[in-house]
C-alpha cells in the first residue's frame, strides 16, 4: 500500500519512534518536545518540523490535523527504578496526551511507556493503566494493550515497554508477531546479539570529537542493515573511568557481575553489593552472544545497567548504545553534554521495532 499517512509526534525525542515511521512510509507533519538537544538531534536527523515547547503551553486547537497520533509521556514516574509519583508534573502529562487526542481524533494513535506503567497507582489506589484505557476508551477508540520485548523483532536489546494502540471505528489492532526468540526455534529467527550488533565497528578512542571509518566489512545483517547509508561513525568514544572502576571491571567476566569482583578490591560498596544483594545488572558486563539488557539514560556508569563492554575492559560507547537501540550509523547526536547524549538515547524508542508497528498499523489505515 502505498498511501499516505500523516503524522503528529508528541514528546518525541531524538526521534527514535518518528524514525521508524518515517521508514514504514509515514508523513510527519508536526513534533514537539521540550528538551533542546532532543529537538536539534531530531533536526538533524528527520525534519525541520519538530518545535521546542512546554506541551502544557500550546494550544492543542493549533496542531496540525494527522491520521496518526503517537507518542509516549515522559516515563520516570511510571518507572521501576525509583518511587512512582503519578501524580508529579511528569505523571499528569499522560492527560495532556489524551486531550490532544481528543482534540485531532485521529484515525489511531500509538502510546508507548514503561513497564512500570503496569502497576502505577494513584492516591486513591486507582491503577494508572485502567484509568487510561478508560479514558481513550471514551474519547471513541478501540485499544489493544500489550507488553512487548524489542528482542523478539531483531532488536538487540531486551528493552520491554508497555505499547497501547488505539483506534477508530470499532477496529482493534493486533501486534505483529514475533519474529525472533532465544532459541531460534518454533519457526523464528535467533534473538540478534550483542556481538552480532556491535562487533564490526572501529575500536573506541578517547577523542569525543572524531569521526572513524569502518576497518571491517559488516559481518552479519544487523550490521549490514545499520551501515547501510554510512561510510564512517561518530561518537565512538569511550566514557572516563576512576581507576578504581577500571580495576574493578576488568575482573567481570561476560555476563557476570559485580559477584565476580574478588576480595582484594578495596571497595566499601562492592563489598556491601556482594553482603546485601543488588540488581543483577550492577557492575554487569553484557553477554557477547545474548542481547544487552535495557539501555537506560546511564549507560556511562558501570554500577547502573549492564554497561561493560563484551570483550574490552571499558564502559560501551554511546555509538555501541545507539547500535543496540537500533539507530543506524548516520544518525548523529547533537548535545551540549554527555548526561544530553545519554537521555537521548536511553530514552528512545527502538526505530526498528517502531517500523515494525508502524508497518501493521498501516493495514488498519485503508
Amino acid at each position: 500500500m502505498n498511501m499516505s499517512v500523516s503524522v503528529v509526534s508528541l514528546f518525541s525525542g531524538g526521534g527514535g519512534l518518528d524514525l521508524g515511521f518515517k521508514n514504514a512510509g509515514y508523513d510527519i507533519l508536526w513534533a514537539i518536545d521540550n528538551n533542546q538537544d532532543a529537538v536539534n538531534t531530531y533536526k538533524a536527523n528527520i525534519g525541520e518540523h519538530i518545535i521546542c515547547e512546554d506541551i502544557n503551553k500550546i494550544d492543542e486547537n493549533k496542531i496540525p490535523h494527522a491520521d496518526v497520533v503517537i507518542g509516549g509521556p515522559p516515563c520516570q514516574s511510571f518507572s521501576l527504578a525509583g518511587n512512582r509519583h503519578v501524580e508529579d508534573a511528569r505523571g499528569q502529562l499522560v492527560w495532556r496526551y489524551i486531550k490532544i487526542i481528543s482534540t485531532i481524533q485521529p484515525k489511531a494513535f500509538v502510546f508507548e511507556n514503561v513497564t512500570g506503567l503496569l502497576s502505577a497507582k494513584n492516591s486513591n489506589g486507582e491503577k494508572i493503566l485502567s484509568l487510561l484505557q478508560a479514558a481513550f476508551k471514551d474519547i471513541g477508540y478501540t485499544i489493544s494493550t500489550k507488553v512487548v520485548n524489542a528482542a523478539d523483532y531483531g532488536i538487540p536489546q531486551k528493552r520491554k515497554r508497555v505499547l497501547i494502540v488505539g483506534l477508530k471505528n470499532n477496529k482493534e489492532f493486533e501486534f505483529p508477531v514475533p519474529t525472533h526468540n532465544e532459541k531460534g526455534i518454533d519457526g523464528l529467527k535467533k534473538y540478534v546479539s550483542v556481538q552480532e550488533a556491535l562487533g564490526d565497528l572501529p575500536q573506541a578512542i578517547e577523542d569525543e570529537n572524531s569521526i572513524l571509518n569502518y576497518k571491517t566489512a559488516p559481518v552479519s545483517d544487523y550490521q549490514k542493515k545499520i551501515r547501510s547509508n554510512s561510510n564512517a561513525v561518530s561518537e565512538q568514544f569511550m566514557p572516563r573511568l576512576s581507576e578504581l572502576d577500571k580495576y574493578i571491571i576488568c575482573h567481570v567476566r561476560p555476563g557476570g557481575n559485580y559477584m565476580d569482583i574478588p576480595p582484594d578490591v578495596k571497595s566499601v560498596r562492592i563489598r556491601r553489593l556482594q553482603k546485601e544483594g543488588g540488581h543483577t545488572t550492577c557492575y554487569g558486563r553484557l553477554s557477547p552472544d545474548k542481547p544487552s539488557y535495557t539501555i537506560n539514560t546511564y549507560f556511562n556508569r558501570p554500577n547502573v545497567g549492564c554497561n561493560i563492554h563484551y570483550s574490552e575492559d571499558r564502559l560501551i560507547t554511546v555509538r555501541e548504545a545507539l547500535r543496540l537501540q537500533s539507530f543506524p550509523d548516520s544518525y548523529k547526536i547533537v548535545s551540549s553534554s554527555k548526561q544530553g547524549r545519554n537521555l537521548i538515547v536511553g530514552n528512545a524508542v527502538p526505530p526498528l521495532l517502531a517500523e515494525v508497528i508502524a508497518k501493521e498499523l498501516k493495514k488498519y489505515l485503508e
